[in-house]
């Protein structure tokens, strides 16, 4: 038996995957979480083979939760479901040790199929995200992603510079590079496009 926890900020959407996962001879839902809190709560309370997060849900992401666990050894294997192919979130996800990245909207047998797969020691990606991957390569340096991610706080170059010790005007060289290297008008559409396709 697959023991499974189901990360997903959507009631309806958590409770539909539920029962769908429920229906499986081989799966149970152990727990379910509203966001990533709850899930490392429920990771650490039930001990599964495999927690299927989505990536976006309110204070910290599956990413988050993804990279905690591995740091601390935890032994569950991550699946993570997303709407979005984001380039950038395919990177990022295999930096946290991610074992699934697959598509909320392909068929639940393909969903199945790839938890039975990561539980069996498997690395799964869906082909339509590996090409996402493929086809944009992340321009941004650490630093440009951190001051960017600032910036969708709504942090003025200030503020971000009092925060991470910075001089104000190294904050403003930074963002000006990132925007150039974006193709971004401003420093706000720079942190949208950066944001959009996964790189933050």
């Amino acid at each position: 038996m697959i023991r499974v926890v189901l990360a997903e900020d959507q009631a309806m959407v958590r409770g539909a995957f539920a029962q769908l996962l429920d229906l499986q001879p081989d799966v149970t839902v152990v727990a379910t979480a509203g966001d990533g809190d709850e899930a490392l709560a429920a990771v650490a309370e039930h001990r599964p083979d495999v927690l299927l997060t989505d990536i976006e849900m309110p204070g910290r992401t599956g990413l988050d939760v993804a990279r905690e666990l591995n740091e601390r050894g935890d032994p569950t294997r991550v699946l993570l479901i997303t709407t979005f192919a984001r380039s950038g979130y395919l990177r990022r996800a295999m930096d946290a040790g991610v074992a699934g990245y697959v598509l909320k909207d392909a068929p639940i047998a393909d969903l199945v199929s790839a938890l039975r797969r990561v539980h069996a020691g498997e690395r799964v990606v869906a082909a339509e995200l590996a090409m996402a991957a493929w086809d944009s390569a992340d321009p941004l340096t650490p630093r440009e992603r951190e001051l960017l991610q600032e910036v969708t706080t709504g942090a003025s170059n200030a503020d971000i510079a009092a925060r991470l010790n910075l001089a104000e005007g190294t904050v403003r060289n930074y963002l000006s590079t990132a925007m150039a290297k974006l193709g971004a008008r401003n420093r706000s559409e720079a942190a949208n496009t950066a944001r959009e396709r996964g790189w933050l």
